[in-house]
């Protein structure tokens, strides 16, 4: 759907930040609107009850929905390790592209460092996941930070950004939640920035729905009653071996998968986003209360999807559309309201159209674009072309209808017709009738390739053998699905 032109609301945004003639920098500062950035970890797009899904309860996404843009089309470039989501974060803040990026962000700079500049007060809660040294330089201030990885989320160790800017240790109160304490920190922040007349950038990163899958036992409770259903394209089994079917995020299950476990699974998936929900909604309605609202462009979006069931995987360490298709949603200020646009786009672009909404210019190397042009409606498409990529197992294109999955170290393609075949179940690669559309995004794929940098070759002169022989493989003894 082309999204409705906002004309008068984004004239109305550039006057705000628009800085009058021989007025301070301070002053121009002060007009600009304010940023926040909710973003969720390992969260499918199909996740929210508003995009679809009605076995799942996201009142409060639902309502951002109804207030803002849903980009139905966003996605996650790829990965170059196991933990996708470092690479995701990485591409994000720097706005740099999969084969551009360092995922330490060592000597990269970012766009919260970017804001700082401008003169934006810039704080962080929730997961970072990339090195110490980027996190400080890229805010002025954190409280209730987690580094990464993974673990009881009631015991996890947090830290803050001390007043000599340095990371230390934070002590935490016991029995608390880490999301509930993310959120705290972002309610925190926002009430105290009401009469800073500074703008500012509010990037709050709850872990979850990553596992472990812990929330409160009562939105356990509601999801065990009703568990969710299987996806549509569940499978025992997938088909052949992707490159990475022991890693640590498919040995969440035993193989073959059943539906009871998928389910047992979705349900403590589910159980974690309502939970999540919730907590956003605490940061919302501080925001609404702090009489800032009228001024804050907000940002949801997640850095993964997951399998969970899909295609008999589990994780996100492949490039179906369950894995990397994410939902955005963007909210605010000179936004269209209660609108949906299917133009293709990365989740760097994301912090490019910030940019561009606040007259900040980015850090060296952004190569995102701005959404802005679709969000006034200027055009309905973005990209033409989405590439993705997992290490050095797997490379992916779609357009606005077709999808290639190269596999190169088994010398594997799969071709979906998207249009008719969204859930990517029918693999036409060896069909005679669709050589031509093979043979097309195969020379798009290439394109993509050397556009971006990437240097992977998509056959291999000694392929690995593509069965997938699961008889040896045990599942992990913990976590095992919460009751």
């Amino acid at each position: 759907m082309k999204v409705r032109s906002a004309l008068i609301g984004f004239l109305l945004l550039a006057v705000a930040i628009a800085a009058a003639p021989g007025q301070s920098a301070a002053g121009a500062a002060s007009r600009h609107p304010n940023i926040l950035f909710l973003f969720s970890d390992d969260q499918r797009f199909d996740t929210i009850a508003a995009l679809g899904n009605t076995h799942i309860r996201t009142p409060n996404l639902d309502r951002l929905t109804r207030e803002g843009t849903v980009f139905s089309r966003t996605y996650l470039m790829g990965g170059a390790l196991g933990a996708v989501c470092v690479s995701s974060r990485a591409m994000l803040l720097s706005g740099r592209s999969l084969f551009h990026v360092k995922d330490n962000l060592a000597g990269q700079d970012t766009w919260p460092a970017q804001f700082a500049k401008a003169g934006y007060t810039t704080f962080i809660t929730g997961k970072w996941h990339n090195q110490e040294e980027a996190l400080l330089r890229s805010f002025d201030s954190g409280k209730s930070v987690f580094m990464g990885g993974m673990g009881d989320p009631y015991k996890l160790g947090l830290a803050a950004i001390s007043p000599d800017h340095k990371l230390v240790s934070q002590i935490r109160p016991k029995g608390e939640h880490s999301v509930k304490l993310f959120a705290d920190a972002a309610v925190e922040f926002i009430q105290q920035q009401e009469s800073s007349g500074k703008p500012w950038l509010c990037y709050f990163a709850p872990n979850c729905p990553h596992d472990p899958r812990v929330a409160p036992t009562r939105y356990h409770a509601e999801y065990n009653r009703h568990k969710p259903p299987v996806p549509p394209n569940f499978l025992p089994v997938h088909p052949f071996d992707n490159g990475e079917m022991t890693i640590r995020d498919e040995q969440l299950a035993p193989w073959p998968r059943t539906e009871e476990v998928v389910r047992q699974h979705l349900a403590d998936y589910y159980s974690y986003i309502t939970f999540m929900d919730e907590q956003i909604g605490r940061v919302l309605t501080a925001l609404r209360k702090s009489g800032q609202a009228e001024n804050t462009i907000i940002v949801f979006a997640s850095d993964n999807g997951l399998a969970i069931g899909s295609h008999g995987l589990f994780g996100k360490q492949n490039l179906y559309d369950h894995a990397t298709h994410e939902p955005l949603i963007i909210a605010g200020p000179g936004i269209p309201r209660g609108t949906r646009t299917d133009a293709l786009c990365y989740l760097f672009d994301i912090f490019p159209t910030l940019g561009e909404l606040t007259g900040i210019t980015g850090p060296a190397g952004s190569e995102g674009r701005s959404l802005l042009p679709v969000l006034k409606g200027k055009t309905a498409t973005h990209r033409e072309t989405i590439f993705t990529a997992y290490r050095t197992f797997q490379r992916a294109v779609r357009d606005d209808r077709w999808k290639l999955i190269a596999y190169p170290l088994i010398n594997k393609r799969q071709l979906f017709d998207l249009a008719t075949d969204p859930f990517e179940m029918h693999d036409l690669a060896g069909e005679a009738t669709h050589a031509g559309d093979l043979a097309r995004l195969t020379a798009t794929l290439q394109a993509e390739q050397g556009a971006f940098g990437d240097q992977v070759a998509l056959t291999s002169e000694t392929p690995r053998p593509a069965e997938f022989n699961y008889s040896n493989e045990k599942p992990l003894k913990n976590p095992q699905p919460l009751e």
